[in-house]
């Protein structure tokens, strides 16, 4: 029974295998399809790779030669700079203010009312010499030398006098002493007379007392011709006085009239018709618009290496720059003068450069910012060359029968976009002033200038050519 159980099961084993392979057998046929089809795709994508490749190869093989270009040296095209050697001064950029070298506070020189105010008088008016800016009431110095002259006239009047009484006196002296004279030999007479006995004691005496009296008129009037003098002296003493007093009181007079010292700009103004000023109030201050000079100030090492160069910064020619619009204006200026001490707030030392003004330019005004270049130390024997001609901080490149040269050089100053140097370099050498990647000895150059006159030289050529023909049918 156990036999019969197991060949069952092995028999529904059987019908279960074999409905599984029925139902797996369209499966396995979709699947070979698709393997088939794949296959397929592959060997077609290899038979054109296959073909491409062929055809390729075979147009390679069988193309022409190609004319070879012949290889050619690398040519650079640079700029050029020639060189010359001798004595360069590099320009220092300074910057400067515009002062008034001539400035005037106009006072009053008389107290009163004003009665007159120039129209010019104005802040930034132009006020010519010798212009009247501003009149003060005359009438009390009219009065003062009118009364100061009266006073002088009557002492003039009353030295005349003391001149007369001198005379006067002078004459009654001569008259005294002729009596005097007269007395004397009254007086020898009678004591001769008294000797002989013609005249008596009491004569005698009686001529001596008058010889007396004569004496002392004579004194009397000696002492009055003295006292007339002193009297004349001191008149003539009250004349240079009240003389004196008269100038005084005609220069009041003048002074009521305040003229400009000079032609210029009015800076400030402080006067009209109706004020009072009194003695030294400030009227107006001016400044020479003709004499204007530009404050600089130069470090310690500038100003050192100047003075060592030439002795002293005066005298020194400067060009003055004024920014003002569009275009710069340029001025020309000297150094006169150096500041009486050492500017420490600006850290260095002043200078004042006179500037020369010129007809037609703008004229500058006081207080204006402008820049100013001056000759720094002068080097000898000497080159200025491009900056850009500087490789490695100490050499260049020369051309020779176009070809680079290196040379050393030394860098003594910097000058704008310009170099002094001294070292290796002859007056005459031409050196490379391009920045070159490629920089060193043996390299082909050409200067721009050149390659440039030659491209437009070929332009025209061709131009020519083109035009030939049609020249040559019309000539036809």
């Amino acid at each position: 029974m156990l036999k019969q159980l197991q060949d069952e099961r092995t028999e529904e084993g059987r019908a279960v295998s074999l409905e599984r392979h029925e139902a797996e057998a369209p499966r396995r046929t979709g699947r070979l399809v698709l393997v088939f089809k794949a296959l397929l795709q592959t060997l077609l994508v290899a038979a054109i790779l296959f073909g491409a490749y062929q055809g390729m190869r075979y147009f390679i093989l069988t193309k022409p030669d190609v004319p070879q270009r012949e290889r050619r040296e690398t040519e650079y095209v640079v700029d050029m700079a020639p060189v010359q050697i001798a004595d360069h001064a590099p320009v220092l950029n300074l910057y400067g203010e515009i002062v008034a070298a001539r400035t005037v506070d106009l006072r009053a020189l008389v107290a009163g009312e004003i009665v007159y105010n120039s129209e010019n008088l104005k802040a930034g008016g132009f006020v010519a010499k010798g212009e009247e800016l501003v009149r003060i009431d005359r009438f009390d110095y009219e009065g003062a030398l009118v009364e100061a002259k009266a006073n002088l006239a009557e002492a003039r009047a009353r030295q005349v006098e003391n001149q007369g009484l001198i005379a006067t006196e002078r004459d009654n002296l001569e008259r005294a002493q002729e009596q005097l004279e007269f007395a004397r030999k009254d007086f020898d007479r009678a004591k001769q007379l008294l000797e002989s006995g013609a005249l008596t004691q009491r004569t005698v005496e009686e001529r001596e007392l008058l010889l007396s009296q004569r004496r002392q008129a004579v004194e009397q009037r000696r002492n009055a011709v003295a006292v007339a003098e002193a009297k004349v002296e001191q008149q003539a003493a009250a004349l240079d006085r009240l003389e004196w007093r008269v100038r005084e009181a005609e220069r009041n007079l003048a002074d009521t009239v305040l003229k400009a010292p000079f032609g210029g700009i009015v800076r400030t103004e402080a006067a009209g018709v109706g004020r009072l000023v009194g003695v030294n109030d400030v009227v107006a201050t001016l400044y020479d618009r003709d004499d204007l000079e530009v404050r600089l100030t130069l470090s310690d090492n500038q100003y050192g290496r100047i003075v060592a160069d030439a002795g002293t910064v005066i005298g020194r020619p400067v060009k003055v720059v004024w920014y003002i619009g569009r275009e710069p204006v340029v001025y020309r200026a000297t150094i006169d003068r150096v500041g009486a001490d050492v500017a420490l707030a600006r850290g260095g030392v002043d200078a004042y450069a006179k500037v020369t003004m010129e007809d037609g330019k703008t004229p500058l005004r006081p207080g204006a910012f402008v820049e100013a270049r001056l000759a720094d130390q002068t080097y000898h024997d000497t080159a200025r060359i491009p900056e850009a001609a500087l490789y490695g901080a100490d050499h260049v490149f020369v051309v020779v029968d176009g070809r680079t040269e290196r040379r050393d050089v030394e860098v003594l100053a910097f000058d704008e976009s310009h170099l002094i140097v001294k070292g290796d370099l002859r007056d005459g050498d031409v050196i490379v002033a391009t920045r070159i990647a490629e920089a060193g000895e043996g390299l082909k150059v050409v200067d721009q200038n050149n390659a440039a006159r030659g491209r437009e030289d070929r332009r025209v050529g061709g131009e020519t050519a083109a035009r030939s023909p049609e020249q040559g049918e019309g000539a036809e």
